[in-house]
């Protein structure tokens, strides 16, 4: 039974891609919460109060992100074998509690707002506080995105998706404050109302996917299916069967039996083990595979001439 993991410059780049990732996170949340606050005490609408809320979260969820992944990064030691990745998905699901919360917080203020409507005033001066908001928090999820192909890191990615919750509640500021220029009714209270229903579906995603690593959930289908052209790209290996994946952090780990001819040394059928590990390995930088091999016996020869 062979076990191989991966350090390689590769890894070293996902680090720093993803800690540059979580510390931008930090800074464009902590700009925003300057404006909004300026805008929403200048508005009064309650749905840029809500933004500035999700501001305030974002920044508190994003040092969190931070440091769960300055945690995650730390190489196996000897009371964690398998690394400290899922630190990444106890972030998403402290992130995720932090959203709902203020998800009850945005509905509590848009309901009270069709209880008691009032005028929003200097409605020019939130439009452009949400359009440098719709700016930067569009470079940061191409950002991030671009992080996450790269990494597969659970964290970034749960801060990606409320950020992308962000964009579309930033949208919703915006038609709500130039509703109220044109004088419709409880255009601000049913806008704060769909920011808060957005706002609690990016928390369900997070929790999704934070569960599926903490429950130790198999790997996407497509990753499986990949995993098995690897695996049978090799002739000598005429079966494998008991495969099982799972993802802690951004690394991939494998375990399956691979059956081979019962008549080979021991040295041929560990160089098969062997030779398969680093194939999974090069596709999957980090990576871990462990292999059982399983003897085939009266495995046919080809007929000698």
């Amino acid at each position: 039974m062979e076990v191989v993991s991966s350090s390689s410059p590769q890894d070293a780049r996902r680090a720093r891609l993803m800690t540059a990732a979580a510390r931008t996170s930090v800074a464009v949340a902590i700009v925003l919460i300057i404006a909004k606050l300026w805008a929403w005490r200048a508005t009064g609408s309650v749905t840029m109060m809500a933004s500035l809320l999700d501001s305030l979260l974002d920044a508190f969820t994003s040092i969190i992100t931070l440091l769960a992944v300055r945690y995650a990064l730390q190489p196996p030691d000897e009371e964690h074998r398998f690394g400290h990745g899922k630190a990444e998905a106890i972030a998403g699901l402290t992130q995720a509690a932090f959203i709902m919360g203020s998800a009850v917080a945005v509905l509590w203020n848009a309901v009270d707002r069709f209880i008691n409507p009032h005028p929003l005033q200097q409605t020019g001066l939130g439009i452009g506080v949400m359009v440098l908001s719709i700016v930067l928090t569009s470079f940061l999820v191409l950002f991030q995105r671009h992080v996450i192909r790269v990494s597969g890191s659970t964290a970034i990615e749960a801060d990606s998706l409320h950020y992308v919750g962000d964009l579309l509640a930033n949208v919703g500021v915006i038609v709500a404050l130039l509703l109220e220029q044109q004088g419709v009714p409880y255009a601000d209270a049913i806008a704060g109302l769909l920011t808060g229903i957005l706002i609690i579906r990016s928390a369900c995603q997070i929790i999704s996917k934070s569960l599926d690593m903490l429950l130790d959930h198999e790997l996407p289908a497509e990753v499986t299916r990949e995993f098995a052209d690897v695996v049978g790209s090799d002739k000598r290996i005429l079966g494998f069967h008991d495969v099982k994946t799972r993802q802690s952090g951004t690394s991939f780990f494998f375990q399956l039996h691979i059956e081979v001819d019962g008549s080979l040394s021991l040295r041929e059928a560990h160089d098969i083990a062997e030779e398969l590990e680093q194939r999974v390995i090069t596709r999957w930088p980090g990576s871990e595979c462990l292999v059982h091999l399983d003897p085939r016996e009266n495995y046919p020869k080809p007929s000698e001439s």
